[in-house]
């Protein structure tokens, strides 16, 4: 009997210490989990068929990754840091890819619609707050005119705070700076072809940005304004077949993003052969001069990372 009692007192303490810990752990922590003590970010992996287009919050995101998906196609993933639209989309599944280059983040919050039966558990093990649709579906509606599955949309204030105010870039290891390195070749047009999507870049004196076309077509945001973005970097990646297929049968790309190897950098109306450098899942990616110079600084504001294969 007093060995009951003493259980069912240190159950008390326990439990009321789990209420205190409870009421203690700091707001704004991402959802899913405690905070890491690094800035935070939100990625949401975005429709990008023509069916999908125009996106919505595009514009807001620190970086837009462009990555290969099946059938030769591409899907984007958004990450914000220093700012979050009211509304994103429209979201789309994740793939494996994915999970190497959210690494590099503290720990960051992926919204996503869903993913391969044999792809979530290692979504469930990897170091991020995963948010699908089904676990928060009162973040998620479905609208913006378009056809099911690409309209689905995400409403981020409805995940609580997700970020930290610090740009994405700078938590991937981005160096930013006005002024333009020396060196690099005059450039206006740059194409990135994938088996069966295009992106080109066409660069604006006037706007200081490379104004963003997908398949021949200018990419837009709901409101009709052109993307752009004043940094473009072209990432030449190992592209393999993953482990994974979508409903069709059709392999899952992965795109190798730890490594080294080659890539181009456009900013200020120019091209810069560059090198990029990720020696593990946990560092940054960092870009220096392919000539042998030291880091090779992006101009200020949003970046578009093309995974273009070697």
């Amino acid at each position: 009997m007093n060995e009951m009692r003493g259980m069912r007192r240190r159950g008390f303490v326990i439990g009321a210490l789990g209420v205190l810990a409870g009421a203690c752990k700091p707001t704004g922590t991402p959802p899913g989990g405690q905070g890491s003590g690094g800035p935070a970010v939100l990625a949401v992996k975005v429709d990008n068929v023509g069916a999908a287009r125009p996106q919505t919050g595009l514009e807001d995101a620190d970086i837009v990754y462009a990555e290969q998906v099946e059938g030769g196609l591409s899907r984007l993933m958004a990450v914000f840091g220093k700012r979050v639209p009211e509304v994103v989309g429209p979201v789309r599944s994740a793939r494996e890819t994915d999970l190497d280059l959210l690494r590099q983040f503290e720990e960051p919050t992926l919204a996503y619609s869903g993913a391969q039966g044999r792809l979530q558990p290692l979504i469930d093990a990897a170091p991020l707050h995963a948010v699908p649709q089904g676990a928060k579906p009162g973040a998620y509606f479905r609208g913006g005119g378009k056809p099911a599955p690409h309209n689905l949309y995400l409403r981020p204030g409805s995940l609580g705070r997700t970020t930290s105010g610090t740009s994405a870039g700078t938590a991937a290891g981005f160096r930013f700076a006005s002024k333009a390195p020396a060196g690099g070749q005059p450039r206006t047009r740059q194409t990135v072809r994938f088996p069966a999507a295009r992106f080109t870049f066409d660069w604006s004196a006037g706007q200081g940005r490379w104004l963003v076309s997908m398949d021949d077509r200018p990419a837009t945001n709901a409101h009709g304004t052109r993307l752009a973005a004043p940094t473009v970097v072209v990432q030449y990646v190992e592209v393999e077949p993953s482990r994974f297929h979508d409903v069709n049968g059709s392999t899952s790309p992965l795109s190798r993003t730890v490594g080294s190897g080659r890539a181009l950098v456009l900013r200020d109306g120019r091209a810069y052969e560059a090198r990029w450098s990720r020696p593990t899942g946990r560092s940054g990616t960092t870009f220096t001069a392919a000539d042998g110079g030291g880091p090779l600084p992006f101009a200020p504001g949003q970046v578009w990372v093309v995974f273009a294969k070697k």
